[in-house]
């Protein structure tokens, strides 16, 4: 039975944050991204039944971590995130754009890449994917992907951010589709649910990697 996912759109630049489950019925959930007030994610939760197991984050910028500290502190559910990028959540000030409250926390649990987790009954792969940001990372389960600001419908993540670059991060896209299969569906960190095998027949910032298939006498995906 595939993952039961609920996207919420939160924030003030529409981040989104997954509650995902082992299917509609289960009453634990792992919240990826929590992007806005933690009392939002609970009450969906609540709505569907759920209680929050674990808290997932893919990187450290700021839109991210809004609501960590404060679900984390009212459910007692675990924070994962990235070992690289723990001090943006340790010491958020330092890194948050003046007006944005986000709360100190120290995540239980840092990940680096090739990490297994089993949480609420679903069994989650760490992928390291830097490039947007230096310790990214994607989680994948049962034939999603949750590729935070890596890989978009139609577009990639930024690289015109401190500690980005276009190079690794091309080089991380290449590392999700081959963990993948074309048809694994990304859940980004902004916008639509897309999947591998769409984003590599039609995106337009990954030319390079369907010329490296077309070189390779293999046709990219189809859509």
């Amino acid at each position: 039975m595939p993952l039961a996912v609920e996207r919420l759109e939160l924030g003030p630049i529409a981040t989104n944050c997954y509650l995902v489950r082992s299917d509609p019925a289960a009453v634990e959930a792992v919240v990826v991204d929590p992007s806005g007030p933690a009392a939002d994610i609970r009450l969906r939760l609540a709505s569907l039944g759920a209680q929050c197991a674990a808290i997932l984050v893919t990187h450290g910028h700021w839109d991210h971590l809004l609501g960590v500290a404060d679900l984390a502190e009212g459910t007692g559910a675990p924070v994962h995130m990235p070992e690289g990028e723990r001090l943006l959540l340790e010491s958020p000030s330092s890194f948050t754009p003046p007006g944005i409250p986000i709360r100190a926390w120290t995540p239980e649990v840092t990940v680096r890449g090739g990490e297994v987790l089993e949480l609420a009954g679903i069994t989650f792969r760490v992928l390291a994917v830097p490039g947007h940001s230096p310790a990214h990372v994607a989680y994948l389960a049962d034939g999603c992907a949750f590729s935070g600001d890596v890989l978009f419908f139609g577009s990639v993540g930024r690289t015109d951010l401190p500690g980005a670059d276009w190079a690794t991060l091309l080089g991380s896209i290449r590392e999700l589709v081959g963990a993948g299969s074309p048809d694994t569906v990304v859940f980004p960190g902004h916008g639509p649910a897309t999947t591998l095998g769409a984003e590599l027949a039609s995106n337009p910032f990954l030319d390079e990697l369907r010329a490296e298939q077309e070189s390779a006498g293999s046709e990219p995906p189809a859509a």
